[in-house]
């Protein structure tokens, strides 16, 4: 028998309807003939207003209780799953992680699984039992509850998929796949029939919100097959496989976006061995990511104005640190804008291609949008360009690079 791990969202279990919606699903996939595990995240919302309950009954809360209580989310969800699977007929139980087990670290809210133990599912799948798994939680080497960090449910069914060698690994969703850039802000954008690990890594740190980031890295580093599909329809999705699995590789396979930037420029600092280390020292012992960073060196070769971007969400701290350190960094005045947005086109076919980053400047510049910041990696080229004008550089260079659907 084939083996298949199947993962459901919050908005795909968003109340009852929905979940027995979802066990019609699981159902049908039984009915192939398949050993089924389900991962399911909490209801929509949930996690959420558990977070928040946290908060009120603590400002500053032990993370080992703060996991007992959100993970609860989860632990509904897969008993009202188990039991709309019996209700259809289908033998079903449900599974925390704990009981599986699901070994994780003790970095508890952001923990990171260490191995699982699958045998007791796979004794269960002998006798005919699908496995509905509370995702997003293991158990910690003190033997408690440990949490993922959020989007873990999808960390949680590619780990299970891996340590049960299944053939596939189903990520329920409320979009029917992985398409070439946002479909809300481009009519044209195609969805993919197939995309590498290393372009939907790169889509889902660059702003793609289709599955998460740490799901995608182990995939690919396990070797799991992944499969993005609609909730809601049945429709055929985008498989997230190897490279070597797509036989005609687009040049450039989609363009994303983030919102979630801002731009920090240090002006006339010194330019001297051991500045750059003093900045960006400092924002890395603050936990705060530095993502785009330019330097442009003065006409004198003194003196350097150093601009870098941050997430908005770090943009106050940033400043401060900065600012509170200005006497030791010595740079003549600090500018910070967050009205940009970072688009980048992606594609492994830009490896054996040249002209790729031309045709992005060349387009961008035909429709007057200025660049202000350039990062590039071998399958990926990111600007950084005023937040107005988003939709406009997505549309035109979704065209440039012949992706528009016909």
């Amino acid at each position: 028998m084939a083996r298949i791990v199947q993962k459901f969202g919050g908005t795909s279990v968003a109340d009852l309807d929905c979940i027995r919606n979802v066990a019609k699903r699981v159902k049908a996939e039984v009915d192939r003939g398949s050993d089924v595990a389900v991962i399911v995240s909490a209801m929509a919302g949930v996690t959420n207003q558990l977070v928040d309950y946290v908060s009120q009954a603590s400002a500053l809360h032990d993370t080992r209780e703060y996991d007992v209580v959100v993970s609860s989310g989860e632990q509904v969800t897969a008993g009202l799953l188990a039991l709309c699977l019996q209700e259809l007929g289908v033998p079903a139980r449900s599974w925390m992680g704990w009981q599986i087990p699901i070994h994780a670290d003790d970095m508890h809210g952001k923990a990171r699984i260490t191995g699982i133990e699958p045998d007791r599912l796979v004794k269960k799948f002998g006798e005919g039992q699908v496995a509905v798994v509370a995702g997003f939680q293991g158990v910690s080497p003190h033997g408690r509850i440990a949490t993922l960090g959020r989007g873990g449910s999808d960390t949680t069914a590619v780990a299970l998929a891996a340590a049960l060698g299944a053939e596939r690994c189903d990520i329920f969703t409320d979009v029917d796949g992985v398409y070439t850039t946002d479909p809300r802000i481009v009519p044209k954008a195609r969805k993919l029939d197939k995309i590498t690990y290393e372009e939907m890594l790169e889509m889902a740190s660059l702003g793609a919100k289709v599955l998460q980031t740490r799901s995608v890295e182990l995939a690919m580093n396990m070797g799991v097959r992944v499969q993005v599909l609609s909730s809601f329809e049945d429709l055929p999705g985008t498989l997230v496989v190897d490279e070597d699995e797509i036989v005609e590789k687009q040049v450039v396979s989609g363009i994303a976006y983030s919102r979630d930037e801002a731009k920090i420029t240090l002006v006339q600092v010194e330019d001297k061995p051991g500045v750059a280390a003093g900045i960006f020292g400092p924002l890395a012992d603050a936990n705060i990511n530095v993502d785009m960073i330019v330097q442009n060196i003065s006409p004198d070769g003194g003196a350097t104005d150093l601009t870098f971007t941050v997430t908005r969400a770090d943009l106050n701290r940033a400043v401060k640190l900065l600012q509170d350190r200005r006497d030791e960094i010595r740079y003549k005045d600090l500018i910070h804008d967050a009205g940009v947005v970072k688009v980048s086109v992606i594609g492994v076919g830009m490896r054996s291609h040249a002209g790729v980053a031309l045709s992005m400047f060349t387009t961008l510049a035909e429709k007057g949008i200025n660049i202000q910041v350039i990062s590039t990696s071998e399958i990926k080229i990111s600007v950084l360009i005023d937040e107005e004008y988003t939709e406009l550089a997505l549309r035109a260079l979704h065209t440039a690079y012949g992706l528009d659907a016909d």
